[in-house]
């Protein structure tokens, strides 16, 4: 595959305005979680002006063999699929096959009677009633729709989404018809809830493009990045750089999760893609790929967007109304200042969200504890990779590194 001309040599840190002594407090908070088994394994990235300040593994990709944790191995990325399902369908915004104000019937058609859950009768029946108005597409992509997971809430809704399981249906368009006879929980751009929306991209993804997702990813993403890991699988000849996947066991030490068949299909691709969580990667592959969003939607001379259309997905999307602090998944609260674009968070607002991070700054993270950021306002862009499902028990990682990476941050202006 091509390099594309990415640099992975680490310059000094003091050449893009970070100090070397400070950044020892990254290194230091990297591998006490691993010193104390919280953490099997980590991968950072650290970036700015596109070029690698910090570039370190800590730890074990595999507890039980004692294999290291090194540069080339392949994660489970989770959600973090879902801002490059967001890059899908932003390549498609580009040559005019949608626009935010559509109906998101008007590419699924069997959404075209989708029902809103609105409380129980006397005798605790569901009421249904219709929607407002049709739920659009700029809701589909901000998880204001009305979709739901049924994995985090009890509502009625969500009961009914464990007892359809859409995302264990044999292919996507099993699943949208799954889901066209599930209400939705809140009237449309009423609510922000975390949801299956991004896994409907991806069948549209599919309708719009006449591609299977995966392929449309190595097509349009993948392979033009120089994402050389990237998939909806792992194949058997790089299944020995796959990580081992952890949770909290029953006396609180890591415990290896017997999980990841769906990620081993060898030699082919799922028939059940999902643009909301399957994708895995390497920690450079992710890299690149934001990098690419970092540099408006370029990477060393490959475009994949225009600037202007990173912009629009990487901009609040969430109204006011809804930025209360009611509303949140795992470590994000949707709040003054900080909101939702198209499949990422976003801090528009830095000082009001309480964060240190440049204006525009827009991220995600994943089930397994994997997380990354980009700052266009200091050009910079940071990577974590690690292989923990995420529990209350968790180290705050995503959030921790921040603090210590702006720390470092001494001169700005250069």
């Amino acid at each position: 595959m091509p390099s594309l001309g990415v640099d992975m040599t680490v310059v000094k840190p003091e050449s893009v305005g970070f100090s070397s002594e400070r950044l020892e407090r990254l290194h230091a908070l990297m591998q006490g979680v691993v010193d104390r088994k919280q953490i099997a394994g980590i991968v950072t990235i650290l970036a700015r002006h596109g070029k690698l300040v910090d570039y370190r593994t800590y730890g074990y990709r595999d507890l039980a063999s004692g294999a290291p944790m090194t540069k080339d191995v392949i994660f489970r990325d989770f959600s973090m699929t879902k801002p490059v399902t967001g890059v899908a369908m932003m390549i498609l915004y580009e040559q005019g096959k949608w626009l935010p104000s559509d109906p998101i019937s008007k590419f699924i058609p069997e959404f075209a009677h989708l029902k809103v859950f609105n409380g129980a009768d006397k005798d605790g029946k569901m009421i249904l009633v219709d929607p407002e108005h049709p739920p659009t597409m700029r809701e589909l992509m901000t998880h204001t729709a009305g979709f739901t997971y049924g994995l985090f809430g009890n509502t009625p809704v969500d009961a009914m989404y464990r007892d359809a399981k859409p995302l264990q249906s044999k292919n996507l368009q099993e699943m949208i018809e799954k889901l066209a006879k599930l209400p939705l929980l809140y009237q449309p751009g009423k609510g922000w809830t975390y949801s299956v929306s991004m896994d409907i991209q991806g069948y549209i993804v599919e309708k719009l493009s006449g591609e299977a997702l995966p392929d449309f990813y190595a097509k349009h993403i993948f392979q033009p990045l120089g994402m050389r890991d990237a998939g909806f699988f792992v194949p058997e000849d790089k299944s020995r750089r796959f990580t081992t996947l952890y949770n909290t066991g029953p006396d609180g030490a890591l415990a290896a999760v017997p999980v990841g068949d769906r990620y081993r299909d060898y030699g082919a691709q799922p028939a059940m893609p999902s643009g909301g969580g399957g994708m895995v990667s390497t920690a450079e592959d992710y890299y690149r790929f934001a990098e690419m969003l970092a540099h408006g939607g370029e990477l060393n001379g490959v475009r994949i967007l225009a600037p202007g259309t990173v912009h629009l997905m990487s901009s609040n999307h969430v109204p006011a109304s809804l930025l209360t602090g009611e509303f949140s998944i795992g470590y994000q609260v949707m709040r003054p200042g900080f909101g939702y674009g198209y499949d990422c968070a976003v801090v528009f607002d830095p000082p009001e969200a309480n964060l240190p991070e440049g204006k525009g700054t827009f991220f995600w993270d994943g089930a397994a504890g994997t997380w990354f950021w980009i700052d266009p306002a200091n050009d910079l862009v940071f990577i974590g990779m690690i292989q923990r499902l995420l529990t209350p028990e968790s180290p705050n990682l995503e959030y921790e590194s921040r603090s210590v990476v702006y720390g470092a941050l001494v001169d700005p202006a250069k």
